[in-house]
């Protein structure tokens, strides 16, 4: 059998001619002859019938393949249209499939060394099944791979029916969950519903917020160390200075009143900046040296309402806006501390609104989740995207005289009550949120 380009033409032409012929004949009815080329004309058709079905077979062979995905095949161009352009499609595909599979082969690779735990559904005929979910995150739920979303709900009831409680939309929550009979820990959950035009997901990520905070610490630590280490050398470079130069001067036989009046010059700037050091320090104690909370019974309606009284004045002499929705939730806590957090947040956004000719600080009271959260919020000048980290750090203000301890020191507070301080930035100002345990 011919397999090349012209295969078709040539047994076309040889059918056409053979029928020709026999034509001929036919007419001068000479029919042996003519049962001879009709047998020719019929084995070229059958020729021509062959080759369109081995072309179309092995292309049909080859699409079939592509649909399958299954790319063992090694075919070669033989020339004909039909064949040719199989296998230039089945190649490309070939090549698109393993670039495919080389890219989700990375992210997966990406997404498996991640420390968030994650896991993405899709919706399949009104029910979800898990399309992805990364090692920590199975990790963290301490549950084997499963493919049906469903069968997480007898593994890790709490956490499922949390999912649910979502509606599938998206959400942020912080939830404490048991996992296996341990104790209760707590996570950062968000979700977030993607649409495709085909396709719908559920994209899960879940944090643990011991590791949260501990890698805050770890930064919070290092960014302290700088700035202690910047402190100390600001303080006690000009004062070595200075004693050298009074060491040269009274190492000199006679000392003349220019002399005596430099002594007394550095003397006074070493006994600036010595008391300059030892405000530093003792700032630093009061965030290093917490007391441990006396707990009790407190109202965060009178507590707040306390704070408020305490700054009345200064709420007044600034012309600001005080907007209390508080409800009276209970909590163990040290009232004292939290009266102290709670002014140095109400001076924050006194700062804040400062610049502002309608001057507003709002303080609500919620439950959400076993956690009473207070918010304090303004509509000041905000805080910059630049700064935004270094807010919790010690020593660090925007004010001129500011020491730079009122936010470190309500968020070493909150973490000694067993709860958290949170900022929240807005569109217009602040909001800094003290979460309680119930």
């Amino acid at each position: 059998m011919i397999k090349n380009k012209y295969s078709w033409l040539i047994y076309s032409i040889l059918a056409i001619a053979s029928g020709i012929i026999g034509y001929h004949f036919f007419l001068e009815q000479k029919w042996i002859n003519v049962i001879l080329f009709a047998a020719v004309m019929v084995v070229f058709v059958a020729l021509i019938n062959s080759a369109s079905v081995y072309e179309i077979s092995k292309a049909e062979k080859i699409i079939s393949s592509i649909r399958r995905k299954d790319f063992s095949l090694y075919p070669k161009e033989e020339g004909t249209e039909l064949l040719d352009t199989s296998i230039g499609l089945y190649y490309q595909s070939k090549e698109e499939q393993f670039s495919l599979s080389s890219y989700k082969l990375l992210y997966e690779s990406i997404l498996d060394h991640m420390e968030t735990g994650l896991m993405i559904l899709t919706e399949k005929e009104g029910s979800w099944d898990v399309f992805y979910v990364n090692n920590a995150f199975l990790d963290i739920l301490q549950v084997p791979k499963y493919n049906a979303w469903q069968m997480y709900e007898s593994k890790v009831p709490e956490f499922y029916q949390i999912i649910e409680d979502t509606g599938y939309s998206s959400s942020q929550e912080f939830f404490d969950v048991s996992i296996r009979g341990n104790s209760t820990q707590s996570f950062s959950l968000r979700t977030k519903k993607v649409k495709s035009t085909q396709h719908q997901f559920f994209i899960i990520t879940m944090e643990s917020l011991q590791k949260i905070i501990e890698q805050k610490e770890k930064l919070a630590w290092n960014n302290l160390m700088k700035v202690i280490s910047h402190e100390l050398l600001n303080t006690l470079t000009p004062v070595n200075s200075l004693i050298q130069n009074l060491e040269y001067i009274s190492n000199q036989e006679t000392i003349d009143e220019e002399d005596q009046q430099e002594m007394k010059e550095s003397l006074m700037i070493i006994n600036s900046k010595s008391k300059q050091l030892l405000h530093f320090v003792d700032d630093y104690r009061q965030v290093a040296e917490l007391p441990k909370p006396v707990l009790a019974a407190v109202s965060l309606k009178k507590t707040i309402e306390s704070a408020v009284s305490f700054l009345k004045t200064e709420f007044e002499k600034q012309d600001i806006l005080m907007v209390l929705e508080i409800e009276d939730f209970m909590v163990s806590a040290d009232e004292k501390m939290i009266e102290r957090s709670l002014i140095n947040l109400y001076l924050n956004a006194i700062f804040a609104v400062s610049e502002k000719a309608k001057k507003i600080i709002k303080t609500t009271v919620t439950s959400h989740n076993n956690r009473i959260i207070v918010s304090i919020t303004d509509n000041g000048s905000g805080i910059t995207s630049e700064i935004r980290d270094k807010i919790f750090l010690p020593f660090f203000t925007t004010r001129a005289n500011g020491s730079g301890i009122g936010l470190t020191l309500t968020k070493s507070i909150m973490e000694a009550h067993g709860g958290y301080l949170n900022y929240q930035g807005l569109e217009e100002g602040s909001s800094f949120e003290l979460w309680f345990l119930k």
